[in-house]
Formats: C-alpha cells, sequence, structure tokens
C-alpha cells in the first residue's frame, strides 16, 4: 500500500510543477500555445490529485461532487446559449471539449473550487451557511482574477469584451448555493492539498494581472 504521506508530499511537488511550468511556459513566446493547450489536461489532473488525498471514500463523495459538477454546468450552459446567470458570453478553444457550448473542464473546475475553498472556510467557522457564504466569496475573488486572462488564454469573452456586474453576482449566489449543497456530506478532504492549490490557482492568475 502506497504511503500517504508520500501521496501528500508528491501531490504538492505536482501542484507546484504545474503551475510553475504553466507561468513560465505561457511567458514564452515560443511555448505559450502549447501550454494553454494544455489547460483541460492540467485542471483534470489537479482534480485528481485533490480525490487522491481525500481521506474517506464512501458514496457521499460522487454525489457531493455532482453538486458543484452539474450546477456549474447548467448555469454555464445558460450564460453561453441565453446570456442567463453570468451575461452573455463564449468559450473558446483551450479549455477542451465543450458540450452544449461549454468546456466539460469548467465542470470539474467548478467542483475543484468548491472543494478546496470549503476546506478552507472551515477555519474561519462552524457555521454551514458561514463557511458556505465565505467559500463562495473565495471563489468570485477568484474570478475576478481569472477573468484579467480569460480572453487573453481563449478560454472564454464577454460581449463587447466587457465583464458584466451580473457576472460577479452570478458567481456569488451560484458558488453559494454550490457550496451548501457541497458542504452538506462533510468530505473529508485534505486542508493541505486544498491550501496548495487554492494558492496555486491564485498565484498563477496574479502573476498573468501584471505580465
Amino acid at each position: 500500500m502506497v504511503d500517504r504521506k508520500f501521496i501528500k508530499y508528491f501531490s504538492v511537488f505536482l501542484i507546484w510543477l504545474f503551475s510553475i511550468s504553466g507561468i513560465t511556459g505561457i511567458l514564452s513566446p515560443e511555448y505559450s500555445d502549447w501550454f494553454l493547450s494544455m489547460t483541460p489536461f492540467n485542471l483534470l489532473l489537479t482534480f485528481i490529485i485533490l480525490l487522491a488525498n481525500i481521506k474517506t471514500y464512501d458514496w457521499k463523495l460522487p454525489i457531493a461532487m455532482a453538486i458543484p459538477f452539474l450546477l456549474g454546468f447548467i448555469t454555464e450552459a445558460l450564460g453561453v446559449n441565453y446570456g442567463l446567470i453570468f451575461g452573455s458570453y463564449s468559450y473558446g478553444e483551450n479549455l477542451g471539449f465543450k458540450i452544449a457550448g461549454v468546456p466539460l473542464m469548467i465542470c470539474f473546475n467548478w467542483a475543484l473550487l468548491t472543494a478546496v475553498t470549503a476546506d478552507v472556510s472551515k477555519l474561519l467557522s462552524k457555521n454551514r451557511i458561514v463557511t458556505a457564504l465565505i467559500a463562495a466569496a473565495m471563489m468570485t475573488g477568484l474570478d475576478v482574477l481569472l477573468e484579467v486572462s480569460a480572453p487573453r488564454f481563449d478560454f472564454w469573452e464577454f460581449e463587447n469584451g466587457v465583464v458584466p456586474l451580473q457576472n460577479y453576482i452570478g458567481w456569488l449566489i451560484t458558488a453559494f448555493v454550490a457550496q451548501l449543497g457541497y458542504q452538506h456530506f462533510k468530505i473529508k478532504t485534505n486542508l493541505s492539498i486544498s491550501w496548495h492549490i487554492l494558492i496555486s490557482i491564485a498565484l498563477f492568475f496574479a502573476v498573468f494581472t501584471i505580465f
């Protein structure tokens, strides 16, 4: 049986390897397009790393993860097809395979961000309503960083190139609902791994608000 400490340390190594190499690669004119095309692979591996470090596996895990995954898909589909929830926008090509105009990886991203922000928010409160609100605010804050680089990376772009206030309100409400559903199942994840994932994502996109 593989030692859990080894899995944890190797996971941390991979998280930062992906993040640092991604920053370096995208900043390189020669390799930028290739690194951006690998975004779906990076997101999927990060999600797998999260799952590999979960402390308890039972029937609750797939249900808990399905809540932000499906909620993310539904709200994103309403957005790209009808301009609802987040405003009118469309996805580019660097997030990979799409269903109804929504990249499948963006749904994994909803599940990933919901899980890691839920972990961190529980350090600040034991009340599920409060932690759900804190985590939703964290997710919305990450979206603020993401919106700066999204068009440049061919992830997505809003109509006329302007991100509406509706997007952030939609993110906060959707993330809050996702958090309430996910946190209900009390999944025992690895807080340390969640911190590393959250900080690495924030740092990654913070760098590209400058460069």
